[in-house]
């Protein structure tokens, strides 16, 4: 039974999920991406591999941390053992150690490395990007013509992440959506694709397997 909610639950959650990250603020190192993630819904990956990104994000979130410390604010997302990170470094060089650091965690497949060389986030903006994964999530779950927990959205500094094994069609869809929510700056999509033929297959019998294609092409959003 797919887990279903209207817009006022979602940004409900959102607010929820915001409050427990402000009581945590100190921490420089954030494990999980989007708060909203691991909520309890049909998910196209496999039970396994559920556990396994959750336990590549914790892995690699206390290799980050034992080797940088407070000196850098990372954000560790795994889908389906594909890892984006997040957030702000001091230097390129740090930019590098980390993305080498996770890539030699175990059952890691690839990762995208969108780490920023700058000063640390702002509480306030932390704020506003845990709002606007909210409102994202609201939206995607307003649409009926895709399935929300199909996709792992994140943001950082008002650029939203989507991960999913979706469509292209499902792609396009999710990112069109994504862009007309106010206060999105840009849109990044770390999708892997699946065929319609794939798809129905899918959710016709138990996954054994996920697809290959990749997709970290951006879409730019205007400024709102």
């Amino acid at each position: 039974m797919i887990f279903r909610m209207n817009r006022t639950v979602c940004t409900f959650l959102a607010a929820a999920t915001l409050a427990v990250g402000m009581a945590g603020c100190t921490a420089p190192l954030v494990l999980g991406g989007a708060a909203l993630g691991g909520m309890m819904a049909i998910d196209r990956r496999t039970a396994g591999i559920q556990i396994e990104d959750e336990s590549i994000e914790l892995r690699s979130s206390n290799r980050i941390h034992g080797a940088h410390g407070d000196k850098v604010h990372v954000n560790v997302t795994s889908y389906n053992r594909q890892v984006l990170l997040t957030g702000e470094v001091p230097t390129t060089e740090v930019r590098q150690s980390i993305e080498k650091i996770v890539s030699g965690v175990e059952n890691v497949r690839s990762v995208v490395n969108d780490l920023a060389v700058a000063p640390h986030s702002s509480l306030g903006q932390r704020s506003t990007d845990t709002f606007i994964t909210g409102k994202v999530r609201a939206s995607l779950v307003d649409a009926k013509d895709i399935s929300a927990s199909s996709f792992k959205v994140v943001t950082e500094r008002n650029v939203v992440y989507l991960m999913g094994l979706v469509t292209q069609r499902e792609a396009g869809r999710a990112t069109a959506i994504a862009r007309g929510v106010s206060g999105v700056r840009k849109v990044v999509r770390a999708f892997e694709y699946l065929t319609e033929d794939e798809l129905a297959r899918m959710n016709a019998a138990p996954r054994q397997s996920a697809p290959v294609t990749q997709d970290n092409a951006e879409t730019g959003a205007p400024a709102r």
